[in-house]
């Protein structure tokens, strides 16, 4: 029997205790909690980690101070678009979907990706479509609206500019989980609204297997942060390359991951678990929304670098 081990992260960047309330503080640890415990129970009732990363991150979508589900950040045009990726690291088999609306748990719709098509990412009114054909229900446009996003959006308009969810100390983040479950079968999962005032159709690396999420025989990883770098380097897949064609140990390989992260010039974290329970949740920001739980029953809630 392996060692369980579960890690989740609701972004990645400019989070600094100065500009952080002590309410709002006390909020993003409720949410974060609430979904180790979500994931958790899973594991411990001998569930896989597909099933406990999916749950995780329901719970981080339904949370509204997240960039993610309810709380996605709007586009130039005012909509919602969400990407979602969903990775099963011993079967092999992942399912994603990118600028899909309307959808409350866009991690739902890229897991029935898996389980009811032979594809791997569907996009678009194309992804929408298929989540009608399966049924799954479509929440109108006001379950998105929260007044903070829509004031992102107006400063981000004024100023001319795109905000990346990690580059202003306000509620935001990519949300993601990885998992190991008793048999030591990983996964991964990560779920996104993107970036306030996106245009273009623009798509990160949250869905895109390899960018920033990534589960195999060896690890799981999700990442956070600025996505066109993470698809530049690669880098949820390069940890699970470091380890298997460098034999190294799982967070010397997601450290190196990062420092090649950082010499390309970008910034935000990972978190990455591997087959034997062990997790580490490197970043190179100023801060990480992020939480775990092992086989020890610890659980543990961190926010600040330091």
């Amino acid at each position: 029997m392996a060692k369980m081990a579960l890690a989740i992260h609701g972004g990645a960047g400019t989070i600094l205790r100065s500009q952080m309330t002590a309410a709002l503080e006390h909020e993003y640890r409720e949410g974060l909690e609430t979904a180790i415990k979500s994931g958790w129970a899973v594991l411990e009732k001998g569930g896989n980690s597909v099933d406990a990363v999916e749950a995780a991150v329901i719970e981080l979508e339904d949370f509204p101070l997240f960039n993610a589900g309810r709380g996605s950040v709007f586009t130039h045009e005012g909509r919602n678009e969400m990407d979602a990726a969903i990775m099963d690291g011993h079967a092999l088999k992942a399912g994603a979907v990118a600028m899909v609306r309307n959808i409350r748990n866009p991690i739902r719709l890229a897991r029935q990706v898996i389980e009811k098509t032979d594809h791997v990412l569907l996009a678009g009114e194309g992804a929408n479509q298929f989540a009608e054909m399966i049924g799954m229900h479509a929440e109108p446009d006001e379950y998105f609206f929260t007044e903070h996003r829509w004031l992102q959006l107006q400063q981000a308009m004024s100023e001319g500019r795109v905000h990346l969810d990690h580059h202003v100390a306000k509620p935001m983040g990519t949300v993601g989980a990885v998992a190991c479950d008793s048999k030591g079968h990983v996964a991964a999962a990560t779920s996104t609204g993107g970036m306030s005032n996106k245009k273009y159709g623009r798509i990160g690396d949250s869905p895109l297997i390899g960018g920033g999420t990534y589960a195999d025989d060896v690890c799981a990883v999700s990442c956070t942060g600025h996505g066109e770098y993470f698809m530049l380097g690669v880098s949820a897949f390069d940890v699970s390359a470091r380890m298997r064609y460098k034999n190294l140990p799982l967070e010397d390989a997601a450290n190196e991951t990062l420092e090649r992260l950082t010499e390309i010039k970008g910034d935000g974290g990972l978190i990455a678990v591997d087959t034997e329970g062990n997790c580490t949740l490197p970043f190179n920001s100023d801060g990480m929304y992020r939480g775990w739980m092992t086989d020890a029953g610890q659980l543990n809630i961190e926010i600040y670098a330091a």
